[in-house]
């Protein structure tokens, strides 16, 4: 599979299979495009000139030329490459899995109201509650006791907001790190926070222990305040910022991130990263809201022009700050076109409801946190383990060969198939996939491969 595209000057072509990218001329470019429409790819050279020619659209000799170049790719690999993936997707489906990251919601509780709260303020279309030490750890025991042979482990403290729930976020890494050596594990702990109750006590802790921290703020201040006000309706974005500063700088502006969502309401969200790369912040996202499109602050198909726009937009801005060395991360513009992801990761994504589980209060597991509340999900509880074993084979099966939608997308073994809740929730079904965030996704890889493309040049 093929995918051309050109972007800022650039004319990139993109073989899906291999993963192999290459920036050509116009020719190349052309003589390719004529190539996927004219179905030559497994065709003869001569065949392939012979059938060229008569468009009248090349020169002889430099389309000579440009073939044999053409074929000396495809012969190593990098050009109309088979895909080796779909052969052995039989195999993958009925892979052992074990678990191996936990969603710990330690507060079904937040002190924000944000409007595009899929929590619905940490209560998860339930009751407030927070996690006890006793669940969280039988939920750290679960996860030992279901890793297999894997030794390093992931668990982000979640919520609401778990900085509520602090002393027994404190506890339970010090329990997961008295199960690491008896075990022959490692505990990874995360945490995300809106910063509201961040102070240097809980800092200094978060910095010896927390390999990485997401801090939420939505952009500039009146962006922010609109959407994530505290619940008398005053916004939070004063008392944050500095914290979330002092949190970059003393981390030395690594293993953190700063998390935006835009809306409908702030479609010119490049302004946003570009006011918190303004603010000191080197590792940022700014993602979409996902929300019912009858939710003003929705984003609606009608956007979508001037979304992938702005994305355009942001993308040369970026180029532009790292060539002035004030480069920052965005975290939908980072890819990696050397290695990237393992090949389970390539076909099935982030490992809901196999590798990955969400926890709630009381201890029962979900798929991932997006699914939390809804009770056709409950997998089971700290207590008995995995019981619903038909919702863990159904995930199993999830992959970008169960979706049609997935099978002719050049992004999908970026995206690997997107989100199973969101597909869930406009679809009803996991196997199929969220129709916007599709589109601004496949625009987000066509930037982030422009980028690259835009910095080698500068390199040579």
């Amino acid at each position: 599979m093929i995918h051309q595209y050109k972007n800022n000057g650039f004319n990139i072509v993109l073989d899906v299979n291999s993963g192999s990218v290459h920036v050509v001329d116009d020719v190349v470019y052309d003589v390719i495009a004529c190539m996927v429409e004219n179905q030559l790819e497994d065709t003869d050279k001569a065949v392939v000139a012979e059938k060229l020619l008569t468009t009248g659209k090349f020169d002889q000799e430099v389309l000579a030329e440009t073939i044999d170049e053409i074929y000396e790719l495809k012969d190593a690999q990098m050009l109309f490459t088979e895909d080796i993936y779909e052969k052995s997707i039989d195999a993958f489906k009925n892979r052992e899995t074990v678990v191996k990251a936990l969603c710990l919601h330690i507060a079904h509780d937040c002190n924000l109201a944000c409007k595009y709260c899929f929590a619905e303020e940490g209560e998860y279309h339930g009751r407030r509650a927070m996690m006890s030490f006793e669940v969280g750890k039988k939920a750290l025991d679960f996860l030992v006791a279901n890793s297999g042979s894997r030794v390093n482990l992931e668990v982000d403290f979640f919520g609401g907001e778990p900085l509520m729930n602090w002393q027994v976020v404190k506890d339970l890494v010090a329990y997961g790190r008295s199960l690491e050596e008896p075990n022959h594990k490692k505990f990874r702990f995360t945490l995300t926070t809106n910063g509201v109750l961040l102070n240097d006590d809980i800092l200094e802790f978060a910095n010896k222990e927390m390999a990485n921290i997401v801090l939420s703020i939505d952009g500039r201040k009146e962006v922010h305040d609109y959407m994530r006000p505290f619940r008398g309706g005053q916004g939070s974005y004063d008392g944050i910022v500095p914290k979330f500063q002092k949190v970059a700088e003393s981390r030395n502006q690594m293993d953190y991130y700063v998390r935006g969502t835009f809306t409908h309401h702030n479609l010119d969200f490049a302004a946003d990263v570009c006011h918190l790369a303004d603010l000191g912040f080197k590792q940022i996202s700014v993602e979409p809201v996902v929300a019912p499109e009858t939710e003003d602050y929705a984003i609606q198909e009608a956007d979508i022009p001037k979304i992938l726009e702005e994305y355009d937009k942001l993308a040369v801005e970026l180029i532009k700050r790292r060539k002035e060395g004030k480069g920052v991360n965005f975290f939908h513009f980072m890819i990696d076109l050397q290695g990237g992801p393992c090949v389970y990761k390539r076909l099935s994504g982030c490992g809901s409801g196999t590798e990955y589980l969400a926890v709630t209060p009381w201890g029962d597991f979900y798929p991932c946190h997006q699914f939390v509340g809804q009770e056709e999900f409950l997998m089971g509880n700290v207590d008995t383990g995995i019981v619903n074993t038909a919702i863990r084979d159904e995930f199993k099966t999830c992959n970008v060969y169960s979706k049609e939608k997935c099978k002719n997308c050049f992004a999908k073994f970026y995206c690997s198939g997107g989100c199973a809740a969101n597909s869930y929730n406009f679809h009803g079904s996991i196997h199929d996939a969220y129709d916007i965030g599709c589109e601004l996704q496949r625009k987000r890889v066509e930037c982030a491969i422009m980028i690259k493309a835009a910095l080698a040049q500068d390199a040579e």
